[in-house]
């Protein structure tokens, strides 16, 4: 049997980078010569973050951390109860791209 659910998560962790590119491949790309969207002036003068800037994106992080355990733990909860002889459930993968998303707000606010 554990033989069996090691198998089962180390094809769920192969599968899942590859869900991720389907996804991206999926969205149209748009040409940048035909771009509607104005370009950002990145010359202008950025001010440091204040403060409470910097405390308010804190609370952000610890609270998009909580919830990125929270979901990393029902999928967990998840994969424990599903039989590894069976296909992915819709649900878990989707819980599984949720957490890819979160984790890379999360990433993206701690870099600033």
């Amino acid at each position: 049997m554990l033989r069996d659910r090691r198998a089962f998560l180390s094809r769920f962790a192969l599968a899942l980078p590859s869900v991720g590119f389907l996804w991206a491949a999926q969205r149209p790309t748009q040409n940048p010569r035909t771009d509607p969207r104005p370009k950002e002036d990145d010359t202008a003068p950025t001010s440091p973050p204040t403060k409470a800037a910097l405390k308010e994106n804190e609370k952000d992080i610890k609270k998009d951390i909580q919830k990125l355990f929270d979901l990393a733990s029902e999928l967990k909860g998840e994969v424990e109860k599903t039989d590894s002889s069976q296909i992915l459930s819709l649900g878990l993968v989707r819980k599984a791209e949720e957490i890819e998303k979160l984790a890379r707000e999360i990433k993206n606010r701690a870099k600033g």
